[in-house]
C-alpha cells in the first residue's frame, strides 16, 4: 500500500537513518573539536540575510537544511560549551545530555500529567533532590525552563501561603496585607520580574545592603523588617541567594532562615548559580542552611551541565504547592481510567504550564551517568581554576581583584588611569579575539570584566589565556588611543 501524502514521516526511512547517523556525527565532531574553535565570531552579512527570507512555501531536503545548518548557523552561535567561554552562568552541556535530548524529542511525551514513566522519571529526580536538600517525602518538585520562571514559581506559593488560597480568585486588590519581599542588593533581576508578575510590584522587593564580602547585610535585613512592619507592611518572603551571578557570593542562608521564619515570611533560596554545589563535600559547609528553606531554584543546566533548558524548583510544603496552581481538570484530561489518570498531583498542578516537554530525561541521564560524586569533582574543578586565576590577579601589578573569590566567578579589571573605558576595551577585544568570552559587571562603581567558570572543559590553559590577554591588552590601551580591535589580542 503506498504511503499517503498527507504524512511528514520519510518516505524512506534508510536514506533518513543515514542522513540522521551524519548529522549525529557532525555535532559529536563539534563537541569533541571545540577547542579548535573561537568561541564567539560575528556572522558576517551573507548569512546573516539568510535569515532574513520569507516563509517557504515548497519543501527543502533535510540534507539541504543541514547543509544551511552547517554553513550559517553552527559557526556562528554563542558556543557557551567552548572551555573559553565566561560570560554568562550557563554549563557546558555534555555529550550524554544531547543525546537524552534526542531521545525524549523522539518519544514526544507531553509531560503535564497521566501515570506514564516520564513522570515517575521527574519524580525521581525530585526524590534525588529532596535527599540532596534534606527535604521531606512530602515536598513537590518541577523541572521548568530556567530559574527565572523557578523563582517565579516560588514567589507565588509564598503569596498563596500567606494570603491563603481566595488570593487567587479575588486578586491582591482585595487584600488588606501590603506584602514586601527581602534580598540581597545583589539578587538576580528575575525576583524583581518575579514579583512584577505575580501582582507585587517590583517595587515591593527591599534591596538590602551587602557586606564587604558582597552577602546580604543580615543585620540590615532584620531592620529592614522592622522598620516596615512599623509602617504595615508585611514581610512576606525573604530571598537567599546560593551563589550571585555577579560575584558567586553565597549569603548567610541558615540565619536568614532564622529571620525569615521569625517574622512569618517565607523564605526562599535562588540557587541557580551555586545550589547544586550541596553534591560536594567541600562546597556544601558554605550552603548551610538551604535545608530550612520553603523553597530552592535549581538551574540543572549550569553547573549541573545539562543541556538548556533544564530549571527547577523544590518547594516544601506540597499543600501550598497544589493550592497555588492546581485547578479543576477539562472533562478530557482527566476520567474513570485510574490506570492511566492515577498519579496525583500532577505536574500540571504545580505550574502554570500544560504543554511540558520530557525535561526530566537528559537530567536523569546526566545524573546517572555520571554521578553525583563525579560532578562534585567537576564543580571543585571550577572552584579550583577561579582560586587560581584570582591568586594570579592578587599577585600581579597590573591587575587587581574587585571582589573576593567565593566560588567559580572572579571580577577583575586592568589597574590604570581611565580604567573603565580601558577595561571595556579590553573585554571587547578578548571577545571578538575568539580565544575567551568573559563578561563585564560594575562593582561599586567600577568597571570590572567577570569570568564566571561554569564550564567542566575549562582547564588552567583559559585562565592563562584571558590574563595574558588582559595584561598585554591593558599595556597597549592605556598607552594608546584608538579602538581595541585595531591590536591582535592573540600578539
Amino acid at each position: 500500500m503506498s504511503q499517503p501524502t498527507t504524512t511528514l514521516d520519510p518516505s524512506d526511512w534508510a536514506a533518513l537513518r543515514a542522513q540522521s547517523h551524519r548529522m549525529l556525527d557532525d555535532m559529536l565532531d563539534y563537541l569533541s573539536t571545540i577547542r579548535e574553535r573561537p568561541v564567539w565570531q560575528p556572522a558576517p552579512e551573507p548569512v546573516q540575510e539568510t535569515f532574513h527570507k520569507g516563509l517557504p512555501l515548497k519543501p527543502t531536503s533535510l540534507c539541504e537544511t543541514h547543509a544551511l545548518f552547517l554553513q550559517s548557523v553552527l559557526p556562528y552561535a554563542m558556543a557557551n560549551n567552548h572551555p573559553g567561554f565566561m560570560g554568562w552562568v550557563q554549563g557546558g552541556g555534555t555529550a550524554v545530555g544531547m543525546l537524552a535530548e534526542m531521545l525524549a524529542s523522539g518519544l514526544n511525551s507531553n509531560s503535564a500529567g497521566s501515570d506514564a514513566i516520564p513522570l515517575q522519571v521527574e519524580q525521581q529526580v525530585t526524590q534525588w533532590m529532596r535527599q540532596l536538600f534534606e527535604f521531606p517525602s512530602s515536598a513537590t518538585g518541577l523541572l521548568v525552563t530556567g530559574s527565572s520562571m523557578a523563582n517565579l514559581i516560588a514567589l507565588l506559593v509564598a503569596r498563596t501561603a500567606k494570603l491563603g488560597k481566595s488570593v487567587r480568585g479575588a486578586g491582591l486588590q482585595s487584600m488588606q496585607e501590603r506584602l514586601v519581599a527581602y534580598a540581597s542588593a545583589d539578587v538576580h533581576s528575575c525576583i524583581e520580574r518575579a514579583l512584577e508578575i505575580a501582582g507585587i510590584g517590583g517595587n515591593q522587593l527591599r534591596k538590602v545592603p551587602m557586606n564587604h564580602r558582597f552577602e546580604v547585610d543580615c543585620q540590615s535585613l532584620e531592620e529592614q523588617m522592622e522598620a516596615d512592619l512599623r509602617e504595615g507592611w508585611t514581610p512576606f518572603c525573604v530571598i537567599g541567594t546560593a551563589g550571585t551571578a555577579n560575584v558567586g557570593a553565597i549569603d548567610d542562608l541558615a540565619r536568614i532562615a532564622e529571620i525569615a521564619h521569625r517574622h512569618g515570611a517565607w523564605f526562599h533560596v535562588d540557587g541557580a548559580c551555586g545550589a547544586l554545589g550541596k553534591m560536594s563535600a567541600l562546597i556544601a559547609p558554605q550552603l548551610n542552611g538551604i535545608e530550612k528553606a520553603d523553597s530552592i531554584a535549581i538551574d540543572f543546566h549550569k553547573w549541573g551541565q545539562v543541556p538548556l533548558d533544564a530549571g527547577f524548583v523544590m518547594v516544601r510544603d506540597s499543600q501550598w504547592h497544589q493550592d497555588t496552581f492546581s485547578f479543576p481538570p477539562a472533562a478530557y484530561l482527566r476520567g474513570e481510567n485510574q490506570d492511566i489518570h492515577a498519579a496525583v498531583p500532577w505536574p500540571c498542578d504545580l505550574g502554570p504550564d500544560l504543554s511540558r516537554s520530557f525535561k526530566a530525561l537528559k537530567v536523569w541521564f546526566t545524573i546517572y551517568v555520571f554521578g553525583s560524586e563525579q560532578l562534585a569533582r567537576m564543580m571543585e574543578h571550577t572552584c579550583e581554576l577561579a582560586k587560581y586565576l584570582g591568586s594570579r590577579i592578587a599577585e600581579s601589578s597590573e591587575l587587581e581583584l574587585l571582589a573576593p573569590v567565593s566560588l567559580n566567578i572572579v571580577c577583575f579589571r586592568y589597574r590604570c588611569p581611565d580604567a573603565d573605558r580601558v577595561n571595556a576595551e579590553i573585554l571587547l577585544a578578548i571577545q571578538k579575539s575568539g580565544i575567551a568570552f568573559p563578561s563585564e559587571t560594575k562593582l561599586q562603581g567600577k568597571f570590572a570584566i567577570r569570568a564566571a567558570i561554569f564550564n567542566h572543559r575549562t582547564t588552567k590553559i583559559e585562565m592563562d589565556h584571558l590574563l595574558a590577554a588582559s595584561t598585554r591588552l591593558g599595556r597597549t590601551l592605556s598607552e594608546m588611543s584608538g579602538r581595541s580591535d585595531q591590536y591582535n589580542v592573540d600578539g
